[in-house]
């Protein structure tokens, strides 16, 4: 039996606390708030915001578990190998790869459009060609670009640099946040009438809820970087789930905030009648002034910023598992001598990433559409795996209350499935992106053609060692 590569131990509570809130709060927090509303209502929004936090802290729950047994890289991937077998878990490992990688372009491509609001034709120059509408300039390519290409640097040289600029840039997110939601309500132009109606006219309270509803839980997406990164943890693995709650329940309330925030400096619905580019920015602007639109500046910029951090770290940290696995080529699991970091893996991402931006902006955002189904498959299996656990263990203390937490969690993921897949849903997929989804699966199956009799050649006991390590004595383990 071959060695088993693993990575070093240096991340402190705060480090993965930071990771899993700036993943969590993306550019959408302070952009989407124009689309909500005349959906949601403020209230209905808001609502919405805190009951997806409440169906991720029951996903979480089962997160923590499984972290608390399996604490090794590949997070999910390492779930699903050892409740359900080698095949599912290259299933969900497939999924879940695109479902991150996806998201670092996603975030570098927004670096593009605060470009274009924050400093109007300065980066649209060399006009290249349109796709699906969008315009694509070499001057916004480049500022993408960049942003990519720094954050692939720091993830190359090592994790503990990583956590460190990502809790300055979670700190400033937050505290930005903090600043303009607290101005806006203070501010004298601010009323809660401005909030009159609560929830979309036209609409029945249950209906405005859930059209955000559908959506909320994707904006959640970026907690499970803390599975991720479970191997690196320098501390106990017990206080995963509680970074994991503190990490959604922050999130969830910033989310509402930036939404009210929005609304409450002026009649909401005399605010989107102008069709304004940028709804937030807009209103911060009216009441707060050039200091308010400065602080909604920096906490978007964070937000961008953040996301391309952590999940450089969650796909480096998932492709390096599933090829220490021997389910993709062994070269993603070269560990650099010197930063102790997966850098193959991080020099492939970053290669694939800036690619993206020569697609523009719509095609982007329609691969990341598809790659929710990644992150929901990826819930599915994690959620799914502690009951089956619980099951092949029935004397396990707590077992009852932990099924019933597992199958709720599975429960919610399936809802998530067919709210992306089910024609007629809010969130249900454009022809655009099941068309990538389609060929994503295509992809991957060929791929397993070609490392299928490699895969199952490899003996039992073998593969427990790569995926999982050396676990401890009491870990709790499927009987087969």
């Amino acid at each position: 039996m071959e060695n088993r590569v693993e990575l070093k131990k240096t991340l402190k509570p705060m480090h993965v606390w930071a990771l899993a809130v700036g993943s969590i709060i993306g550019f959408g927090c302070f952009v989407l708030p124009g689309s909500w509303l005349p959906k949601a209502g403020p209230m209905g929004a808001a609502i919405a915001f805190v009951l997806g936090a409440a169906f991720m802290l029951v996903i979480a729950y089962n997160y923590g578990f499984m972290i608390k047994n399996f604490p090794v890289a590949g997070g999910e991937f390492a779930y699903a190998y050892e409740a359900f077998g080698r095949n599912h878990a290259f299933v969900c490992g497939w999924f879940l790869t695109l479902g991150y990688l996806c998201l670092i372009p996603s975030n570098g491509s927004a670096l593009a459009v605060l470009g274009r609001y924050v400093a109007p034709g300065f980066f649209t120059h060399g006009y290249m060609y349109s796709i699906a509408g969008w315009d694509v300039y070499l001057g916004e390519i480049l500022l993408a670009s960049a942003g990519i290409l720094i954050f692939g640097i720091l993830n190359y040289r090592g994790v503990q640099a990583v956590g460190s600029i990502q809790i300055v840039m979670s700190a400033l997110l937050c505290g930005s946040v903090l600043l303009i939601t607290a101005g806006s309500f203070l501010s004298p132009e601010s009323s809660f009438s401005n909030l009159e109606p609560l929830f979309a006219p036209g609409k029945s309270i249950l209906a405005s809820v859930a059209v955000v509803l559908a959506i909320a839980p994707f904006l959640f997406v970026g907690f499970d970087t803390i599975p991720q990164s479970a191997e690196e943890f320098n501390f106990s693995h017990d206080k995963s789930l509680k970074l994991m709650v503190t990490a959604i329940i922050i999130g969830g309330l910033m989310y509402a905030a930036v939404s009210l925030s929005t609304a409450v400096v002026a009649p909401w619905q005399q605010l989107i009648a102008g069709k304004p580019v940028w709804a937030t920015g807009q209103a911060m602007h009216q009441t707060l002034g050039a200091f308010g639109l400065l602080f909604l500046m920096i906490a978007v910029l964070m937000a961008i910023c953040t996301g391309i951090n952590g999940f450089y770290m969650a796909t480096s940290r998932l492709l390096f598992s599933m090829a220490r696995s021997k389910v993709i080529p062994s070269f993603f699991a070269d560990v650099h001598p010197k930063y102790k970091t997966p850098y193959k893996a991080i020099l492939f991402i970053l290669v694939i990433s800036l690619i993206a931006p020569w697609f523009g902006r719509q095609a982007i955002i329609w691969i990341v559409d598809m790659c929710a189904v990644g992150t929901a498959i990826g819930y599915l299996y994690t959620c799914l795996a502690p009951y089956v656990l619980h099951k092949s263990n029935p004397g396990l203390e707590g077992g009852s209350k932990a099924k019933i937490v597992s199958v709720l969690g599975s429960l919610f993921s399936i809802v998530f499935l067919v709210l992306l897949l089910v024609p007629g849903s809010p969130a249900v997929l454009e022809i655009p992106a099941w068309i990538a989804l389609a060929a994503w699966v295509a992809m991957g199956l060929a791929f397993y053609a070609t490392m299928a009799k490699r895969y199952q050649q490899i003996p039992k006991e073998e593969l427990d060692y790569l995926v999982l390590g050396e676990l401890s004595p009491n870990t709790i383990r499927r009987k087969v």
